[in-house]
């Protein structure tokens, strides 16, 4: 009787560590389980499609339509430009070589590239193209008028999106007017902001598409 009852006793035990050995690989199991769960939550999502040149220009602070138009690459690239001095950095820019040539023409590249500080409304080449060829050959060929011109598109400091609004006295010594807020502003009421906030080295440059002219005397 004694011995029937210790192998019972015996036999009963075996069941509890059996089943407390499968409970512990259960628990075991749930925990590579829920650790795996997790790792595959916190894996890091796939990266996003590269963004375009206007999406770039957004995040860097140029503003405009036409931003779309500037090399997305190299020196004449918005990166590019903003290591060099103005005249040079538009010399890079394809969007600017009406402009350049002009600048070239008037012996205005030092004299630009010099300037502690600027701004510079940039005539893009549509807006030459706007002006009658025989007018811009004349202009490029008379020194005196073309800096005259060219200089009127300049101001003597950087002036910022949020303060450009109003009257600013040029390099050229007679003021010009702008008009507007946001990303949307005129220059003497005709020529409008295609491309804002453009950083050289030593300037801000706002792309225009129309030729300032400044007050006849």
């Amino acid at each position: 009787m004694n011995t029937t009852l210790r192998r019972t006793s015996v036999a009963a035990m075996a069941l509890t560590v059996s089943f407390g050995m499968a409970a512990c690989g259960s628990d075991d199991s749930a925990d590579s389980s829920s650790s795996t769960t997790e790792e595959s939550s916190s894996a890091p999502a796939s990266p996003s499609e590269e963004a375009s040149p206007t999406e770039e220009a957004a995040a860097s602070g140029e503003f405009g339509a036409a931003c779309a138009d500037v090399p997305a690459t190299g020196a004449g690239s918005f990166q590019g430009m903003s290591e060099a001095p103005v005249a040079t950095a538009a010399s890079n820019n394809p969007v600017l070589s009406t402009l350049v040539e002009a600048v070239g023409a008037a012996n205005l590249v030092d004299t630009l590239n010099d300037l502690p500080e600027a701004t510079v409304f940039a005539p893009a080449n549509a807006a030459f193209e706007a002006v009658p060829p025989r007018a811009l050959n004349q202009l490029l060929q008379d020194t005196d008028a073309l800096t005259n011109v060219l200089t009127y598109h300049v101001l003597p400091e950087r002036v910022a999106p949020e303060d450009l609004a109003g009257t600013h006295t040029t390099v050229q010594g007679e003021d010009l007017e702008v008009e507007g807020s946001g990303e949307d502003f005129t220059v003497n009421g005709d020529a409008s902001i295609v491309c804002g906030n453009v950083q050289t080295a030593n300037a801000t440059v706002y792309i225009i598409d129309g030729v300032l002219m400044p007050p006849a005397n």
